[in-house]
């Protein structure tokens, strides 16, 4: 059976999948930049379940793994992670890197891993992990979008073709009204 909150994370994994253009565009503009989309986007799924068993899914995570093309044409790999929790998760970061070494390791490629944090806290901004041990280190660095970052920005959200602009507002009043669910029509 399907919480709601599950019903949530389909509709994001949708959203991101369904207009993947326009939300690299609106999130990751040098990205979108750089990708040849006259080669369209592929999906990987079954790639991406089997990279997730490994890493341990995180309780409220979306995940879209999705192979595109450079403008140099070059096959690149994309994973993006979409945390839409209202709490600090302490395994985000290592979950990604677990993920893009996975997905690295079986593949023989590199994969492009992307944060997107919809919480509360102002402060939580994982954007790398590593571990040392003995001078031996391994560690990922990898873009965030703070959803937060958007809630001065309503006017531009306003003005947006985007679909994300729309999604981004509403995740944000969702944010805002979620003690009080009763005025989010007002």
């Amino acid at each position: 059976m399907q919480t709601p909150r599950d019903d949530f994370d389909t509709a994001w994994k949708e959203m991101v999948q369904r207009y993947f253009r326009d939300f690299v565009a609106f999130f990751f503009p040098a990205v979108h930049r750089d990708i040849d989309w006259q080669r369209g986007v592929e999906f990987l799924d079954k790639e991406l379940q089997q990279a997730v068993r490994v890493a341990g899914r995180g309780r409220r995570t979306v995940d879209v793994l999705a192979k595109v093309w450079t403008q140099a044409g070059e096959e690149t790999w994309v994973l993006v992670h979409v945390e839409v929790q209202s709490q600090v998760d302490k395994g985000f970061a290592q979950r990604m890197y677990v993920c893009n070494s996975v997905l690295s390791a079986r593949h023989k490629r590199a994969i492009a891993s992307f944060g997107i944090l919809g919480d509360t806290n102002r402060n939580w901004r994982p954007c790398s992990y590593s571990h040392e041990r003995w001078g031996c280190r391994a560690s990922l660095v990898f873009p965030v979008v703070k959803l937060l970052d958007f809630e001065d920005c309503w006017a531009k959200l306003e003005r947006s073709a985007n679909p994300f602009a729309v999604v981004v507002a509403a995740h944000l009043r969702s944010q805002t009204t979620r003690r009080h669910p009763e005025t989010r029509l007002q």
